[in-house]
């Protein structure tokens, strides 16, 4: 069986490239693979039919260069969610749009079993639950685009914590990432709460109003989105630290765990990953069973969207279960929310907000 897709949005994450991210020469000039419509095309049972988007030039580019009919290339995305029959629609909006394309499409005449969004899931976080909240009613699966979710060395670390439990109970850990929060940061908070299987419950923050996007995306809308980071309570009783104060360029991905078990060392720049196992009082360094090497962009990042793909895929078989639900990345934006609101505020944030709370929006793309 071959499964329908839409895009809505057909800019850099949909498939034209991103700047930081790919050859600058081919953004917006030529097909990408790392990329929703990348994804699609490398599974052989799902086929892009349809995209949309509100500007006419850009989705043009996109449809002709990913030989989408002209007849399909939809100028707004009610007109595609009116004309077509699609099993799963990508939203590749920016990060504030994500509610409303999210909610159009699952209550549309299309009425796609899957919806695969971006990454972070909305820009408040009412507007995230009541994304999950729709999906649920409707019966569609809303799947989050944090992206290392979908590499198959997470997965498996993942399984170790989890399953093998080799860092015991999570006592302690601390993470860096580049700035800015929801555009860069979501990824690694994401992973942390991928990993630790919590949510936060009390956070502090620290908001720098720094945003080096604006100058290197050559955009000239005002957003929110800023550099920043904290420290977090998870409910689990580990303590968190978070630091995305650091421009691109200078950054390093790391997370360092500390457990009553075991210590893991992650630093994803720098490809490598090291654990420690707790032996009578001492750690002990050795090999992560079943990961070969460390976290790399050419290895893991660049195949997580034919992952992400395939996984669509296994989800419209009924073969699978969703493992980057919309409740999970809704763990990640409340942090981020909660940074904000402490450092405005000066004081320490609890979560789950308090509703009015729930309401504040931090814009994005």
């Amino acid at each position: 069986m071959t499964y329908r897709a839409g895009i809505i949005g057909t800019g850099g994450i949909a498939g034209m490239g991103i700047l930081g991210m790919h050859d600058e020469e081919a953004i917006g000039t030529e097909k990408i693979d790392a990329s929703h419509a990348g994804g699609y095309a490398s599974t052989d049972e799902i086929e892009l039919v349809a995209v949309a988007d509100i500007d006419e030039e850009t989705l043009t580019t996109f449809g002709d260069a990913w030989e989408i009919p002209s007849d399909r290339q939809y100028l707004g995305h009610e007109s595609m969610l009116a004309e077509e029959d699609l099993d799963v629609v990508s939203v590749c909006t920016p990060s504030f749009l994500h509610h409303r394309h999210t909610i159009d499409a699952a209550q549309s005449a299309a009425a796609p079993d899957v919806i695969w969004c971006e990454k972070p899931i909305a820009s408040c976080v009412s507007a995230a639950e009541e994304m999950v909240a729709v999906c649920e009613e409707t019966g569609t699966e809303l799947v989050v685009n944090h992206s290392f979710r979908f590499t198959d060395k997470l997965q498996r670390l993942h399984d170790l914590v989890h399953g093998q439990n080799v860092l015991g109970d999570v006592v302690s850990v601390s993470t860096q990432y580049r700035m800015e929060l929801m555009r860069n940061a979501t990824h690694v908070l994401d992973t942390l709460v991928y990993l630790l299987d919590a949510r936060p419950k009390q956070v502090g923050g620290y908001i720098t109003g720094e945003n080096e996007a604006v100058e290197s995306l050559d955009v000239g809308q005002n957003v929110v989105d800023t550099a920043g980071g904290g420290h977090i309570v998870m409910d689990d009783g580990s303590f968190v630290t978070v630091d995305c104060t650091i421009p691109r360029d200078i950054s390093s991905m790391t997370l360092h765990f500390i457990g009553t078990g075991g210590k893991l060392y992650m630093n994803n720049d720098d490809g490598e990953w090291r654990y420690w196992s707790l032996e009578d009082g001492e750690h002990v360094e050795q090999s992560l069973p079943g990961i070969d090497g460390a976290w790399t962009w050419d290895d893991d990042y660049k195949r997580s969207f034919a992952n992400a793909a395939t996984h669509v895929r296994d989800l419209l078989n009924g073969e699978d279960e969703n493992y980057s639900p919309g409740v999970e990345a809704t763990r990640s934006l409340e942090i981020i929310v909660g940074f904000y609101l402490s450092h405005y505020t000066s004081s320490t944030v609890n979560v789950p907000l308090a509703q009015p709370l729930r309401e504040i929006s931090i814009t994005s793309w």
